[in-house]
């Protein structure tokens, strides 16, 4: 089992570190969905976020590294990886595909065909610039890290450029309600203000996405920046 959930909101004070919204629950009743992932934010944030932000209730199963590569997890996992995403009878697998799930099921894809097709092309810019990040993370650090923030403006550059398009940067990153994606570049955003604070030299890009950011305030999970 999962561990122990917490009820009720709250509001974080501007400029604090968020913890992990595993176990976030918003009712007190059985969950309908489970995440099954290791003890990290990792790729089940976003959709933590969206979650909580939605008032929908779950259940986590965390799985030690160390149970993870001894036991059947892993063999039964259908690509040999975590995240594994339970909707009653239905598990899917892949990060991107719960939250698209999670978009379709909680009409958070769009008003129409054309605002669907805007946030997959935003969700996949998300997931180009965080598979960078883990390539950074992963491989090349310490030697990396000052060139990769420095570049992060022009990686930035065509979310902000969607969102000038979309009332002058005072609403979501398409149409006038949130989508699956917006909760997926927050979670890019903040993981990047991290790298940020680590190489001050670099600027605090991250103001170009203030007004998104306090489009999304409502929610008890935002970092206000």
């Amino acid at each position: 089992m999962g561990p122990p959930g917490r009820t009720g909101r709250c509001r974080l004070p501007r400029n604090r570190p968020l913890p992990p919204l595993t176990g976030f629950f918003v009712h007190p009743a059985v969950p309908p969905y489970t995440i099954v992932y290791f003890p990290v934010q990792g790729r089940c944030e976003a959709m933590r976020m969206l979650l909580a932000d939605q008032g929908q209730s779950w259940k986590e199963e965390v799985v030690a590294m160390q149970s993870w590569l001894q036991g059947p997890l892993k063999a039964s996992c259908l690509y040999g990886q975590l995240p594994k995403f339970q909707d009653g009878d239905l598990t899917l697998y892949q990060s991107n595909a719960i939250l698209r799930h999670l978009g379709r099921t909680l009409g958070l894809y769009g008003k129409d065909q054309q605002e669907a097709a805007l946030v997959d092309m935003v969700n996949d810019g998300v997931e180009d610039l965080r598979c960078k990040y883990v390539s950074l993370i992963y491989t090349n650090y310490e030697a990396g890290k000052e060139d990769y923030v420095k570049a992060l403006p022009q990686h930035l550059k065509p979310f902000e450029t969607l969102l000038s398009q979309n009332k002058g940067g005072q609403a979501f990153i398409v149409g006038d309600q949130i989508s699956f994606a917006d909760y997926n570049l927050l979670d890019l955003l903040r993981i990047h203000q991290v790298e940020n604070t680590r190489c001050p030299s670099t600027g605090d890009w991250l103001s170009t996405f203030s007004a998104h950011t306090m489009a999304l305030a409502g929610a008890p999970w935002i970092l206000l920046l």
